[in-house]
């Protein structure tokens, strides 16, 4: 059974991809889709099975690599932690499945979209299920390798070209950390099998190895490296750029891979290796500072973003940034319980906003649209409980509240508590982001569904510049050239096929958080987890009554400051961007990081490109190697050419010159004539 859930999206993706022209895009639709429903399904009876009865296993696959004292096997590994994830990947995935049915229903290559799609799930089955580390990383690189193909899934465009190079280089960056940190594995502990890893790790604390030249802790080292992957992977700061760029994939590959698969692959890592962690404090205290941090830079961010997508991209980045923060603390359990509220919540807010834009006739600035819930009251209905999730609305000692309540809620009060010297850094920028969160949230949804229409009314628009400018028009990949938004008459909700995933993850970001807090953070806790990943202590911490209530007065606090600028004052926005503010431009610029990238790494990497290409390839290796020589063979050729003129007294003064160069050598060498 197990097996099945892995196996399920590849066996479409192998139809889908092979012979998706012959059976016909509607079948490919059909076979991918329900594969991935019937892995949904065994992946909820393995979540009851495992989690919750704890019938964990290890189901061997087959032999895989076997080299004198190196073996790693083809394993299926299904604890509570993977149990977690298969519900959330393969419930997601196929939800998104059905959803692009509706979506992509225009596109000429559905059959090849389905078959990305299930490829991608099927390297996200891997990297969960994954017995060692070696395994682990074929599924990590395999889902970089679907988000390549699915971000620049509409080739034609530059821009989704681009888009998904981008993604791939920042990733290997990331990777070349994680590679790195899996070999040093296999150095000190001479197996990369999960359990001997971890059992071994204690008697390795405190012990230094050489790396680069220097003596430096073994498990700190190791643990770093690790994370380093896990940066790149959830778009942690500094490996952060590539995600907001992956908007120019379809909306449905958007809500895949930032709700609930590629990104969270990170944070699925550090949990998995919670041991390690656990002994390597100031590794730890690094993914406390990174993750607090990326929180509080992509909440700022998200601020002033006008592409509605790209606003809950930053937002993935930030809530990303609170798993971290929790798992720097040692909250690994606060940290699973975000990421699988978070799933629900997050894929609702994009698959909504995709309902949005394909209603909009693919039109994706807000500022073009405006009273859409009128026209679209269902996909209204949904984003506005995405948007309560995700900015945590609850009563707090009542315990009422949707999902992202009790989740967050549990990652801000385990960072208050928490016990390393990042825990309180953590704490206060986990709660400026929270309103932070709250504003941008709730101005998306203002601009999107409240205040007039200005669909038609912006012809010019302000640009971070401050200057207008004229919207260029771009193929939008469905072969649409034209991005004006429509009348508002013209505006409509998407067909059911769409809508009905919208229900399910509606469901799921309602009541995920109360029906599940028990298990993942609750008293049930240890039981839940057993050994799949370290559980601290799970009592009821006496907190001051202000840090209960920061949470909800930050969000009461955002919501009123967006509430009065986007539907008491809808001018103000504008002028206050007219001005070219510093703060406004640097974080409408994303702290200029693609800018100062470009500066360090791009313009050199290219100039130095440049240099070898021309000259070290083009005038030193060709033109001494093959093009010298070819050139010389021309020379000697055009010179020969020169001798066979035609005339006929060319040819006998070339004979009397050799008859004279003839008898000039007999006389020299002293023969006579």
């Amino acid at each position: 059974m197990y097996a099945a859930i892995v196996f399920f999206p590849i066996l479409g993706a192998v139809i889908a991809g092979l012979f998706g022209r012959i059976i016909g895009a509607r079948t490919s639709e059909i076979i991918t889709t329900g594969l991935l429903f019937a892995a949904a399904a065994l992946s909820v009876y393995a979540f009851y099975d495992v989690a919750l009865q704890g019938h964990a296993a290890i189901v061997q696959v087959l032999p895989w690599i076997h080299s004198g004292t190196f073996a790693v096997d083809w394993a299926v590994r299904v604890d509570t932690l993977t149990a977690v994830m298969l519900v959330v990947v393969t419930g997601v995935s196929s939800l998104v499945h059905l959803y692009s049915i509706g979506y992509m229903a225009e596109d000429p290559h559905r059959p090849r979209f389905f078959a990305y799609l299930s490829l991608f799930t099927f390297a996200m089955l891997m990297l969960v299920t994954a017995n060692n580390f070696l395994q682990l990383f074929f599924g990590w690189e395999g889902v970089g390798l679907a988000s390549y193909l699915l971000i620049g899934f509409w080739y034609q465009k530059p821009s989704a070209n681009a888009a998904a190079i981008k993604a791939f280089v920042v990733n290997r960056v990331g990777d070349f950390g994680f590679a790195l940190g899996i070999f040093g594995v296999w150095y000190v502990f001479k197996t990369l099998d999960f359990d001997a890893v971890f059992a071994a790790a204690p008697a390795m604390a405190g012990k230094c190895f050489i790396f680069a030249g220097h003596s430096v802790d073994i498990l700190t080292t190791l643990c770093l490296l690790l994370f380093i992957g896990a940066m790149g992977k959830s778009a942690q700061l500094g490996l952060h750029t590539w995600l907001p760029d992956a908007m120019e994939g379809p909306t449905p590959v958007s809500a895949l891979i930032h709700a609930a698969t590629m990104v969270t692959a990170g944070v699925f890592l550090v949990c998995r290796c919670s041991s390690l962690f656990q002994l390597a404090p100031h590794a730890a205290e690094f993914v406390t500072f990174i993750g607090a941090t990326t929180a509080f830079f992509a909440a700022s961010v998200g601020l002033f973003q006008n592409d509605i997508k790209r606003v809950i991209a930053y937002s993935t980045c930030s809530q990303l940034g609170y798993m971290f923060a929790a798992a720097g603390v040692a909250a690994y359990n606060a940290a699973m319980f975000h990421l699988f509220t978070h799933a629900f919540f997050k894929a609702l807010l994009f698959l909504s906003a995709g309902a949005v834009i394909h209603s909009m006739h693919h039109e994706q600035d807000m500022r073009k649209m405006g009273g859409l819930w009128k026209a679209i009251p269902f996909t209204w209905a949904m984003m506005l409980i995405g948007n309560l999730a995700l900015t945590g609305v609850g009563i707090p000692y009542l315990g009422i509240g949707l999902a992202g309540f009790y989740s967050k809620d549990a990652i801000i009060n385990a960072t208050y508590g928490g016990h390393n010297g990042m825990a309180m850094y953590a704490f206060t920028l986990l709660i400026l982001a929270a309103g932070m969160t709250s504003f941008y949230s709730w101005r998306q949804f203002l601009m999107t569904f409240h205040g007039r229409y200005r669909g038609l009314d912006h012809q010019h628009l302000s640009h971070s510049d401050g200057h207008a400018h004229d919207e260029p028009l771009e193929d939008d990949g469905h072969g649409h050239e034209d991005h004006h938004a429509p009348k508002l008459d013209e505006i409509h909700e998407s067909p059911l096929v769409m809508l009905v995933p919208l229900a399910l993850l509606a469901m799921g970001a309602v009541f995920a958080g109360m029906g599940f807090f028990h298990y993942f953070v609750g008293e049930g806790a240890h039981e839940f987890w057993r050994t799949a990943l370290f559980v601290g202590g799970t009592e009821e911490e006496h907190l001051p009554v202000w840090v209960e209530l920061a949470p909800l007065t930050v969000t009461i606090i955002g919501f009123a400051i967006a509430y009065y600028f986007y539907i008491l004052h809808p001018d103000e926005p504008r002028k206050l961007a007219a001005r070219r503010g510093l703060l406004y431009l640097f974080l409408y610029n994303k702290w200029y990081f693609d800018e100062i990238y470009d500066f360090l790494f791009v313009k050199p990497a290219f100039m130095i490109g440049r240099f070898l290409w021309k000259k070290g390839d083009g005038m030193v290796i060709d033109g001494l190697g093959p093009d010298g020589i070819s050139a010389r063979v021309l020379d000697a050729a055009r010179g020969a050419v020169r001798l066979q003129t035609g005339y006929v007294y060319h040819y006998a003064l070339a004979m009397l010159l050799g008859v004279v160069a003839l008898a000039t050598w007999f006389i020299a060498a002293g023969g006579g004539l």
